[in-house]
């Protein structure tokens, strides 16, 4: 237990706060000396634990376990340790101010507490979005809205507004923030909103109450909006190709600022290739229209 705690205390110091890193760091002779652990207890393992045993061990219960206390214990001593050492030294509490605040806050959190947690030291923006998802019932991260056309344009199913809602706030209540938006990025008024289950409740600007429509909704449904609402699903595959193909499922830039900024830019790359790629078509059609063989017009002599 030792072991895994200074494995997991080490891994946060060097920079890797994610699990998945220790994939490749339990093969790392580094850690292992840091850790005191460079033999492993069996010839086909590595010396350290691997994400699935941390995992296990930081999430397997709901009570806090003897891991869970070790860590606390731990982190506990460093923080008074460092507030005696530099007591007294402006230099080094204005310095030290930020890092023992996050510290301080990880060591009184609660698992069960409601409020803001916090989830990274180095990203204390992060926040856990339920996903209702039995394979994946967390997200670590930021909501970010995603609102495309209903209808598939000619050159693809573009992004029509996209932005970072910071505060994890409920799916119906980021409307009133969403449409004035999304209006002002296309130059026009949206006619019709169709939503998923999780923006029952809404809180659309006025004039837009009842142009609002989620699934599973049956009052005031016509013929055409039940189509419109099974055209809704188009965007989970914009949201796949936005996370995988252009980078939205990793933040790579810092603080809330860098969220947002992160969202529109795979939004614009994503919207880039689209039309790129209508582009080149519409050039290879041009080009085999030009290209393609003419027969002449055959003219007969008469004698």
């Amino acid at each position: 237990m030792r072991t895994l705690a200074r494995q997991r205390i080490f891994g946060i110091a060097l920079g890797y706060e994610d699990l998945n890193d220790h994939d490749e760091l339990r093969h790392d002779p580094v850690l292992a000396t840091l850790v005191g652990k460079l033999e492993a207890g069996r010839s086909d393992c590595a010396p350290l634990a691997g994400k699935s045993t941390l995992n296990r061990l930081e999430l397997s219960r709901s009570e806090p376990t003897r891991y869970h206390r070790t860590l606390k214990t731990q982190l506990g001593r460093v923080i008074r340790d460092i507030e005696r050492r530099i007591r007294g030294r402006s230099e080094l509490e204005e310095a030290f101010a930020r890092p023992l605040h996050l510290a301080g806050r990880v060591h009184r959190q609660d698992r069960r507490q409601r409020g803001p947690k916090v989830y990274s030291l180095h990203a204390p923006e992060v926040e856990c979005i339920g996903k209702g998802k039995a394979h994946k019932p967390y997200e670590f991260g930021v909501k970010v809205s995603v609102a495309t056309p209903v209808h598939r344009g000619k050159g693809g199913q573009f992004v029509a507004d996209v932005q970072a809602l910071p505060g994890n706030p409920y799916d119906g209540h980021t409307l009133a923030k969403v449409i004035p938006a999304a209006e002002a990025q296309i130059g026009a008024s949206l006619a019709r909103i169709v939503a998923d289950a999780g923006y029952r409740g809404h809180n659309a600007p006025e004039g837009y109450k009842l142009k609002v429509y989620t699934s599973g909704q049956k009052r005031g449904v016509t013929q055409s909006i039940k189509r419109e609402l099974k055209r809704r699903s188009a965007v989970g595959p914009v949201i796949g190709h936005l996370k995988s193909d252009h980078r939205m499922e990793r933040n790579y830039l810092a603080h809330a600022s860098g969220d947002a900024i992160n969202a529109i830019l795979a939004a614009v790359g994503y919207n880039f290739r689209l039309l790129l790629r209508w582009l080149a078509f519409l050039c290879a059609t041009i080009l085999a229209a030009l290209c393609a063989p003419r027969s002449l017009p055959y003219k007969t002599s008469t004698a």
